[in-house]
């Protein structure tokens, strides 16, 4: 119970790695705050684990400030923040569009941004604070994802500088960057392709040393480790989970 009666809001939580995170965190004590883009996935994922259901859209300043004040007014407290709010718009670069790229990059990029300069006020007031972002292994480029990728990338960079800015208020923040995890994102992926998601996950895990694909529970895993104490000394980092190098 690592992290009994603290608050963790998790966005994206209704679907994938984010409902996979809120869990984890609820079974080891922690009072978890489910938001996504919808209200419906957010409280499937949240009312089993007795947590908080918010519908968010992160690209919007506003909503994002009404959650975090209802959750610092309703619970009291804001010990963790957890970003996997994501969309995929996948193209090659002279397909790609405005609104692939405005969608892609607004909601990762911004969204996240947003997130943590909303979050950051209740956590400097007590001086501790945790942030992971959801990065992925797409920032090191990939074919087809020009707004994606670089989402992810900036990701990265972003958490490097407010680790910088807030380490002297003892908040942390990390980005987890996975590989190949069975989501409705890669089966998404797998369908831009035209491939049987069952032959794309054989051949995902074909390239994988450990010898398979990653379930939403290895990052979930990750993303509890760098919340814990266990973690204290570790910010400004990017750890990768995919399975090997």
């Amino acid at each position: 119970m690592k992290f009994k009666d603290q608050v963790v809001l998790i966005t994206g939580g209704g679907r994938g790695i984010g409902a996979a995170t809120a869990s984890r965190f609820a079974s080891e004590g922690a009072r978890v705050v489910v938001s996504d883009l919808d209200l419906s996935p957010a409280e499937e994922v949240a009312k089993p684990l007795q947590g908080l259901a918010i519908a968010c859209d992160v690209t919007d300043r506003v909503s994002v400030e009404a959650m975090v004040g209802r959750v610092v007014g309703e619970l009291g407290r804001l010990d963790a923040l957890i970003c996997c709010a994501g969309i995929i718009r996948d193209n090659l670069l002279f397909k790609m569009t405005d609104e692939d790229w405005d969608s892609v990059i607004d909601t990762h990029l911004k969204g996240t941004f947003l997130c943590a300069r909303a979050a950051q006020k209740p956590m400097v007031g007590r001086k501790s604070g945790k942030m992971v972002f959801l990065s992925s292994t797409s920032a090191l480029g990939n074919r087809g994802q020009t707004n994606y990728s670089t989402a992810k990338a900036g990701l990265q960079g972003m958490a490097r500088t407010l680790a910088i800015e807030l380490g002297p208020f003892n908040i942390n923040v990390n980005t987890v960057a996975p590989g190949f995890i069975e989501t409705r994102m890669t089966r998404a992926t797998a369908e831009r392709m035209g491939v049987d998601f069952e032959a794309f996950k054989v051949g995902a895990a074909s390239q994988i040393p450990l010898g398979r694909i990653g379930q939403p529970e290895d990052v979930a895993a990750v993303i509890a480790f760098l919340c814990s104490e266990d973690a204290s000394f570790i910010s400004g980092q990017t750890i990768y989970v995919r399975g090997g190098p």
